[in-house]
């Protein structure tokens, strides 16, 4: 973990806003995120990504069509996703997307890539869920020889094989920062290991500290595999309030719902008020004053040798205004605070 280099970002899932009594349209919707994502430079936060979903009220599945617009809405912010469902797109298109999005940005791309949560992509671009395993892992590996060979000769069963490729517009040498997001599999873990790429842990429930065992496991396979260290982020839920009992009022008006639907469709605990003051004492979501999110964060960022933390700011209905002021105290209080207290604790190691 270092503390200068610490990174702090923000995750849209394109979740549609509310403006008043008023729920905003898909378009206002991909225009507010463009206008968030500025918003997000002018405070001094590091990145901003975009997931990739497949479901009403979501507005985020032509991702690398909205980060470029994004790129040229921005000068400086770094630009990514959260995350790019490898297995059911095609790593030579993603290629020549992303090498397309970090000309346009000047050198800003980068991305997370899953095996999905979501399934809904499967079926929509005509995958069988059996294959989930092995489309994440052929695409992968093609995916990573892309970037770092001038020409690719791959074979596999899952997309017709290359023979001496070379594609255009070519990446930066190496390719574009990259990294593997994980919900809890260790098996994932190890596969990040194997490639050395970096790792991004989707915490969205439960105790952080859990996942210290997975932080162990991704630092011994990289020293088996032969890798150099490599950064770690996580990324969770939450807002920024003026108060605590503002953010603790607000999120739980409108994740409510949200996780009550989540419950009948996966089978997830029902949501009642206890457990998610609880998420918020102890658990992952990051919710509060700029100080108490900023406290949140340092704990995490020692206990989970992190060098990123993104906060996925939006969700289903969150008046606009809500959203905004969460990424003016992101990055003008919780930003500095974190560096503030990550540098008071290694003065003292």
């Amino acid at each position: 973990m270092t503390t200068n280099g610490f990174e702090l970002g923000l995750n849209s899932f394109g979740e549609v806003a509310t403006d008043g009594d008023r729920d905003l349209s898909d378009a206002e919707t991909v225009r507010l995120i463009v206008e968030e994502a500025r918003l997000a430079e002018a405070v001094g936060l590091d990145v901003f990504s975009v997931g990739e979903h497949y479901r009403a009220g979501h507005n985020d599945s032509a991702t690398p069509v909205l980060l470029a617009a994004i790129a040229t809405a921005t000068d400086a912010i770094r630009l990514g996703t959260s995350v790019t469902v490898l297995s059911t797109n095609d790593p030579v298109r993603l290629y020549q997307e992303f090498s397309t999005l970090d000309a346009v940005s000047d050198g800003r791309a980068q991305l997370v890539l899953g095996r999905a949560s979501a399934t809904e992509s499967f079926p929509l671009f005509g995958y069988d869920l059996a294959d989930y395993e092995r489309l994440f892992e052929e695409k992968l590996d093609l995916f990573v020889r892309l970037q770092q060979e001038d020409t690719v000769t791959w074979s596999g069963t899952v997309r017709s094989p290359l023979v001496e490729q070379r594609l255009h517009p070519r990446m930066r040498p190496g390719g574009i920062p990259t990294w593997i997001g994980v919900g809890g599999s260790p098996n994932s873990v190890v596969r990040a290991a194997r490639y050395g790429l970096p790792l991004m842990l989707a915490i969205i429930g439960g105790r952080p500290q859990r996942f210290a065992g997975h932080v162990e496991l991704y630092h011994r396979a990289l020293e088996q595999f032969g890798h150099s260290v490599q950064p770690i982020g996580q990324h969770s839920l939450g807002l920024v309030a003026d108060t605590d009992e503002e953010a603790l009022e607000t999120w739980w008006r409108y994740w409510q719902p949200v996780v009550a639907d989540l419950a009948r469709e996966r089978g997830f605990y029902a949501p009642n008020r206890e457990r998610y003051e609880a998420e918020i004492e102890h658990g992952a979501l990051f919710v509060g004053s700029p100080e108490t999110v900023a406290q949140k964060i340092a704990t995490m960022a020692r206990d989970l040798r992190l060098s990123r933390f993104d906060l996925k700011y939006d969700i289903m209905h969150l008046p606009r205004q809500a959203r905004a002021r969460t990424i003016e105290l992101f990055g003008r209080e919780v930003a500095p605070r974190v560096r503030e207290l990550l540098a008071l604790e290694s003065t003292h190691v």
